[in-house]
């Protein structure tokens, strides 16, 4: 595999104009002409009734062929792709729900903010699957299927794994603070086999949609993952409240029944993928790559020059919102915030997140994917202060039913911004993705995506611990002696307070140090290099993202 670039390609428009690859979404063909006279005697051999039918279905092929992508009809075989798709990305949302909102959400009681950025390291491997994507598009058994052969032992192991967890983690749950690390294996593990079901199927989005349909993929990866995200977030976290299960009547839901019943679910997903699914064959020169030439393809789209600045767009980007995204619902719970009203408000905003992905998709198609993407960068800033502002005021429990309403409207659009961006990103990667090496190079774009969004988590929660002052205050002989703590935020810190009688109080709350440092950046960031790059790699002709296959 060779790319054959000239010495004096520097520029962002030319890295690749020696390489000659074929748009990975051309236009349906049309039909050879006949020559006129040739078109004649066709016609003379026809009745008339025949003459009239041919004529109306060349004119329908003719305007089908006119209609711009968006317009077109989606055909009865997509719709159930989609249905499909959206299934398989639910099943991912499950357990990303879980490591990345429920767990931290029940752990924060218990741990400080430096324990809980351990526990964050448990999403890292949906964000670094790149480094073994391609052996999931490479090797596969060929009369399972090319991405059935990964996708099907992977839910097995994801339901296995989430049966094993809900019989082992209350007891884990019992005493967090020493059981830190066998958490963060085991929901690490759950996370990383989920992540290797997903290369299989962002491969497979790109083969199971007509190439009109394509830029949907990116929508059903977003109503499943969030469908799955908000099951695992939402609706656990408020079944398994006490209060909201006493208020509504009804039996409150622990993790461990939680687990099980989707354990269940992948199973029966599973079965009906192996015995009433069957997959469609791909291009034998796919089929045919070795592991050595899938790294080497990757090493080689790495080296484009527009590929590099891709990538350290991405690493970056999301480092404004990082702060918000990490520690914001954190800090709203500390100060009152009660779980059940917070899923409520997730809750709420939940329909209009799928609207928004609905939205995006039909905003992302065309020639210029990346410009709500690039539009959204803005009130995303913006939320991402009025979010730290309404922590800094947040009113003393119980809170009114306006500043409830308050919250649910800033959090409909702060979300809604959030998606627009995921889509719009999204559809730009399914745009320049070579279907060739499809899993490895949607995955390539959406890794370093995504761990723009985690590679920022663990640092904002260091320094969430690392810029505040913790104080210990003991009264003594009626006054006050302050006693400074390393931490005095988790059940260890609260207890060695407690044991000299001490009260907990914090000084300085290294959250809003956090947060200026990050709205800072991004607002820095996206003028000086974001904006100006996006542009110019949106102008890009798709032949230039392609790569010599040898």
């Amino acid at each position: 595999m060779r790319t054959q670039s000239r010495p004096d390609s520097m520029a962002v428009s030319s890295s690749l104009s020696s390489i000659h690859i074929s748009p990975r979404t051309p236009r349906t063909p049309r039909m050879p002409t006949l020559e006129d006279g040739e078109e004649d005697l066709e016609l003379t051999l026809l009745g008339e009734d025949e003459r009239q039918q041919a004529a109306r279905d060349l004119g329908e092929q003719e305007n089908q062929e006119l209609l711009p992508e968006s317009k077109r009809p989606i055909s009865a075989r997509d719709k159930r792709s989609m249905v499909l798709l959206c299934v398989l990305y639910l099943i991912q949302g499950v357990p990303l729900g879980l490591a990345l909102g429920s767990v931290p959400f029940l752990l924060k009681e218990h741990l400080s903010y430096s324990q809980l950025a351990t526990f964050a390291l448990s999403s890292y491997p949906y964000s670094l699957k790149l480094l073994w994507s391609p052996i999931v598009d490479s090797l596969f058994i060929r009369s399972v299927g090319r991405r059935k052969s990964w996708i099907i032992p992977m839910q097995l192991i994801v339901g296995t794994l989430m049966l094993y967890i809900s019989l082992n983690v209350q007891k884990l749950l019992d005493d967090p603070g020493n059981n830190v690390t066998e958490l963060t294996v085991i929901f690490t593990m759950l996370v990383l086999f989920s992540a290797t079901q997903d290369i299989a199927v962002d491969g497979w989005a790109l083969t199971l949609l007509s190439q009109d349909c394509l830029s949907y993929a990116s929508t059903c990866q977003t109503i499943g993952l969030n469908t799955g995200f908000f099951a695992s977030f939402t609706v656990f976290l408020a079944f398994n409240s006490e209060a909201f299960a006493a208020r509504w009547g009804v039996p409150q839901l622990s993790l461990s029944t939680y687990l099980r019943f989707w354990s269940i679910v992948c199973y029966l997903v599973t079965l009906w993928l192996l015995f009433f699914k069957k997959e469609d064959k791909e291009p034998a020169s796919e089929a045919d790559m070795s592991i050595k030439a899938v790294y080497k393809t990757i090493w080689t789209i790495c080296k484009l020059k527009h590929v590099q600045l891709l990538i350290l767009m991405h690493l970056f980007a999301k480092v404004g919102f990082a702060a918000n995204e990490a520690a914001t619902s954190l800090k709203m719970v500390e100060k009152g915030f009660r779980r059940e009203d917070l899923a409520i408000a997730v809750l709420i905003d939940f329909p209009f997140q799928i609207t928004g992905g609905w939205l995006a998709a039909k905003w992302s198609a065309g020639d210029r994917p990346l410009r709500p993407w690039m539009h959204a960068f803005w009130p995303r800033l913006i939320f991402c202060l009025i979010a730290t502002l309404v922590v800094y005021w947040f009113p003393k429990p119980p809170i009114t039913l306006g500043f409830f309403a308050f919250l649910i409207f800033h959090t409909v659009l702060s979300s809604f911004a959030s998606t627009v961006q995921f889509v719009g990103i999204s559809a730009f990667h399914t745009r320049v993705s070579d279907p060739l090496i499809g899993g490895t190079y949607m995955t390539l774009l959406n890794t370093f995506t995504n761990m723009g969004g985690t590679w920022p988590k663990w640092f904002v929660l260091i320094g969430v611990d690392l810029f505040s002052v913790a104080i210990c205050r003991v009264p003594d002989a009626g006054m006050d002696v302050k006693v400074q703590a390393t931490e005095c935020v988790s059940d260890h810190g609260k207890q060695l307070c407690h044991e000299i009688n001490g009260i907990c109080t914090t000084e300085q709350d290294g959250y809003y140090i956090v947060s200026a440092i990050c709205m800072a950046f991004g607002v820095v960031f996206l003028l000086a290099f974001i904006l100006p790059t996006a542009r110019k790699l949106q102008a890009l002709p798709t032949s230039v993202w392609r790569v010599k296959m040898s």
